[in-house]
C-alpha cells in the first residue's frame, strides 16, 4: 500500500517562495508519474506540475515561469518549488502518484498567500 505525506504548506506573503514536498512509501513497482494539483475555494482541482518516470515535466501555464517540479528517487520524494507567490496561488495543494493505472492522492497541504 502506497502512502503519501505532503509537507511545506503554510502562510506566505505575496512575492514569497515555498517548497512543497511529497514523500511516498510502500511497495512501488512502477511509478508512471508524480505531480502536484491544487484546488482553490469554489474552484475545480487543477494541475500545477507533473514529472514522469522519465523525468519529463509538465507545468501549468499559470505558474510556469515561477515553479519547478523535481524529484529525488533515493528519497522517494517529489518537490514543488514556487516563487513570486500571488494571492491567486492560495489553495490546497495535493500530491498525486500514478502507479500503473492507479492514482494515489495525498491529503493535501494548504497554501495561503496573504499579507
Amino acid at each position: 500500500q502506497v502512502q503519501l505525506v505532503e509537507s511545506g504548506g503554510g502562510l506566505v506573503q505575496p512575492g514569497g517562495s515555498l517548497r512543497l514536498s511529497c514523500a511516498f512509501s510502500g511497495t512501488i513497482l512502477s511509478i508512471n508519474s508524480m505531480g502536484w494539483y491544487r484546488q482553490a475555494p469554489g474552484k475545480q482541482r487543477e494541475l500545477v506540475a507533473v514529472i514522469t518516470r522519465l523525468g519529463i515535466t509538465t507545468v501549468a501555464d499559470s505558474v510556469k515561469s515561477r515553479s519547478t517540479i523535481t524529484r529525488d528517487n533515493a528519497k522517494n520524494t517529489v518537490y514543488l518549488q514556487m516563487n513570486s507567490l500571488e494571492p491567486e496561488d492560495t489553495a490546497v495543494y495535493y500530491c498525486k502518484v500514478v502507479i500503473g493505472v492507479a492514482e494515489i492522492w495525498g491529503r493535501g497541504t494548504l497554501v495561503t498567500v496573504s499579507s
